[in-house]
């Protein structure tokens, strides 16, 4: 079966980019700690976190499971893995592990307790192949949880404010032509309904406390914009846009629009 990871990943995997994913990770780390503890994730157990990245969400799940569970961590890229290697060792968090594998090669050795993704089924080409994937590693009595955005009410917002509009529209524009769905957060139940799993149980957070995250993300497309050959004339001199991305919202007297988090999980039938 061809990989599911045949995208290309829009937002490079460079140290600016790990950086940039980090502190994206700080900011949205209490929302997904209280959607892993409603999706039924508990001290003891042993978690799959697909898609790990830099280990953001497995540091989430191994605080939540403790030393007495486990949490394996795939990733593909070998970078991410050396990075989020480091970082659990200097956290301590000895009952953390991350393999170097691509989605379509989960580790089919073995079940889990739990298996969880962020911000991950955006960036595949089948979504629901994945989460059929992943069900077959949650033992009986597990769960299975995804938590991704949706950006509908994000591209409504910057709508009155034509420099957010623009950078929204640019951002959009290149992730879709690599083939990235950001608004896939209200597709999430429909997957799971698609790849026969039971109905879903499901929790939505609108994001709140930053000004940073348009202008930081917009920062890491532009290689990948002008590969494209993406016209950047409308965001202006990049140096200065997250200055004039503030200024905007400021005179408009209007709130930062940030995007929604959905947060989809199941439980299997033990």
């Amino acid at each position: 079966m061809p990989s599911p990871e045949a995208n290309q990943y829009a937002l490079g995997s460079d140290a600016a980019e790990q950086e940039r994913l980090i502190r994206q990770a700080a900011w949205i780390a209490p929302y997904t700690e209280r959607f892993f503890r409603d999706a039924g994730m508990r001290a003891g157990q042993h978690i799959l976190d697909l898609g790990s990245g830099v280990g953001d969400v497995a540091i989430i799940a191994a605080r939540i499971v403790g030393a007495a569970g486990e949490v394996v961590g795939a990733e593909r890229d070998p970078r991410a893995v050396a990075r989020a290697t480091a970082r659990v060792m200097e956290m301590g968090l000895s009952h953390v592990r991350f393999r170097q594998l691509d989605i379509g090669e989960l580790p089919a050795d073995r079940m889990f307790d739990g298996v969880v993704g962020r911000y991950i089924l955006m960036f595949l080409p089948d979504p629901i192949a994945v989460v059929r994937a992943a069900w077959h590693r949650v033992r009986a009595g597990g769960f299975l949880a995804f938590q991704e955005p949706t950006w509908n009410d994000f591209l409504s917002d910057c709508e009155p404010l034509p420099l957010w509009h623009a950078a929204a529209s640019l951002m959009g524009e290149t992730f879709k032509m690599t083939g990235a769905n950001p608004r896939i957060g209200s597709e999430l139940a429909a997957a799971f309904i698609s790849a026969g799993l039971p109905e879903p149980e499901s929790r939505i957070d609108r994001l709140d406390g930053t000004e940073w995250w348009l202008s930081e993300t917009i920062r890491s497309l532009v290689p990948q914009m002008r590969a494209l050959d993406l016209s950047l004339d409308s965001l202006g001199e990049l140096a200065t846009l997250a200055q004039r991305l503030l200024e905007e919202v400021s005179l408009s007297k209007r709130a930062v629009p940030l995007r929604s988090i959905v947060g989809i999980w199941v439980h299997k039938p033990g």
